[in-house]
């Protein structure tokens, strides 16, 4: 028989040790003989088939969000031009650095101070400061927890990125999304449970692996649908298959496809397949349906922005995203390409580009799911993998401050996030009078990853799943915490 097509079962028949070899090891855990592993307790076989489905389920503790949607801004947006106001750089600017500066490219570095290139204002009845590059923000100021405090400690950005979206700096781990999906399953079976809105400009960087499954069963892993319409291909059937004939080819290829299945048990990869299959079928409407905005009122579309050339791509993804969390679809992210906001320099003029894309879209998002009375359940999340260092960075050796820019800052960096158990209106957290080390309050990436699944009811410590001979998690470090500070 060839190889590559051998069953675990028919191995286990065919081999000398049958089902001792699986057997002993479990035996000598059990007489207390076998070394333990300290987080989990002696190994032991599945000797129960487990299959993977997407049905919802109820999670351990009462949640207090349903959905989620991330507004991921690969490349670092600056936190010192943004989010974090600090007087000593206004006061400093154009002077040499004197402390320790922690560079992801020293053959561009210098120590001369910039400060902020915008003013910031306060907003709302909380007070907050924002950068007049973000006007839009403001207006809801109190509808949003701004965390100053954010660290991964992981100064490039691959490694940054899958530090805070799957816990690890490293390649080949499953993605916060497919995390919930495993936990929690979907509130819909006729969309995709997790979706990835790409930017037409090209595919965030690292591509695919922003919403991989890692070594969860390939049924959790996200689908991305196209940045343009038609968002999803082929959703029509062929005229001379539609209704009853269609139904009945499907019908007679499910059937084969389950007594396949019942040959080849466990295969987690063929399970998704198939779940796949009927998930397409059920979308042929309910995609269509779900990703038309053409039926939304010109004053939505106009408050998303969808109406101007700037906002039009960026507003039109948010809205849809608000359209799935609407149908019961579990997470959204909405990607930029490659890492726009990546300003080694020009950041002149390029971070007012960047913000003017997204902060109308951004905060209509965050207007239109509270008038729904969707905010309360969703969690927003509007950051990137890092924010930027306090000194210039010089393109090409130009020392014009319309061509610098700055270098990677992961110690200290800021997001912000609405809705779904956050508090409103609250700053968390304090920076250093430079904004490049969080020192008060500060939120590491495991324990901002601990804080989202304690909103859906998850507890960091137990989400686990045994992957060969050993479990991983989400959260893999002991000391990790939910902040509390940011609930409400």
């Amino acid at each position: 028989m060839d190889s590559r097509y051998i069953s675990r079962r028919h191995w286990l028949r065919k081999s000398s040790f049958s089902l001792g070899s699986i057997a002993f090891p479990w035996l000598l855990g059990h007489e207390g003989l076998l070394a333990e592993n300290t987080e989990t307790g002696p190994l032991k076989p599945e000797l129960n088939p487990t299959s993977h489905d997407l049905n919802p389920k109820t999670p351990p503790a009462n949640p207090k969000a349903r959905a989620m949607i991330s507004m991921y801004m690969l490349g670092g947006p600056s936190q010192i031009d943004l989010f974090d106001p600090k007087p000593e750089l206004v006061r400093l600017n154009g002077q040499q650095f004197q402390g320790h500066l922690k560079f992801d490219n020293a053959a561009q570095a210098s120590r001369e101070i910039m400060g902020p290139g915008w003013k910031f204002s306060r907003h709302g009845q909380s007070g907050m400061e924002i950068s007049e590059l973000l006007p839009h923000l403001g207006t809801i100021a109190d509808e949003i927890t701004l965390i100053r405090s954010m660290r991964t400690s992981s100064n490039n950005h691959v490694p940054s990125n899958f530090a805070l979206t799957t816990g690890k700096p490293v390649h080949g781990r499953p993605v916060l999304g497919s995390w919930l999906l495993k936990a929690l399953g979907s509130e819909t079976q006729n969309l995709p449970a997790y979706v990835a809105l790409t930017d037409p400009r090209g595919l965030p960087q690292e591509g695919s692996e922003n919403w991989s499954q890692g070594k969860l069963p390939a049924i959790y892993q996200g689908t991305v649908v196209r940045p343009t319409d038609p968002r999803i291909f082929n959703l029509n059937a062929a005229p001379h298959l539609k209704g009853i004939p269609q139904k009945a080819q499907l019908d007679f290829l499910e059937n084969f496809n389950r007594m396949h299945l019942q040959k080849h048990p466990n295969e987690t990869e063929l399970e998704a397949r198939l779940a796949s299959y009927g998930l397409a079928a059920r979308m042929q409407e309910a995609a269509k349906e779900a990703f038309d905005i053409s039926g939304e009122s010109p004053a939505i579309k106009a408050m998303y922005g969808i109406d101007n050339k700037r906002t039009s791509d960026y507003g039109t993804r948010c809205l849809i995203a608000r359209r799935l969390v609407e149908r019961g679809v579990r997470f959204v992210q909405i990607f930029c390409a490659g890492q726009n906001w990546d300003h080694h320099g020009s950041i002149k003029t390029a971070l007012p580009d960047r913000c003017g894309e997204i902060d109308q879209p951004a905060t209509a998002l965050i207007k239109d799911l509270k008038q729904r009375g969707l905010l309360d359940s969703t969690i927003v999340h509007w950051g990137g993998e890092m924010g930027r260092l306090p000194v210039i960075q010089f393109r090409n050796g130009l020392n014009d401050r319309n061509t610098v820019g700055r270098d990677h800052n992961t110690y200290g960096f800021s997001q912000w996030v609405a809705g779904g158990g956050f508090r409103k209106g609250y700053t968390h957290g304090l920076t250093d009078e430079f904004s490049h080390h969080a020192i008060d309050g500060v939120v590491n990436h495991y324990d901002w990853l601990a804080t989202i699944l304690h909103l859906f009811g998850l507890n960091h410590k137990e989400l686990k799943f045994r992957s060969g001979p050993r479990d991983i998690k989400l959260v893999e470090e002991s000391h990790a915490r939910v902040v509390h500070e940011l609930l409400s």
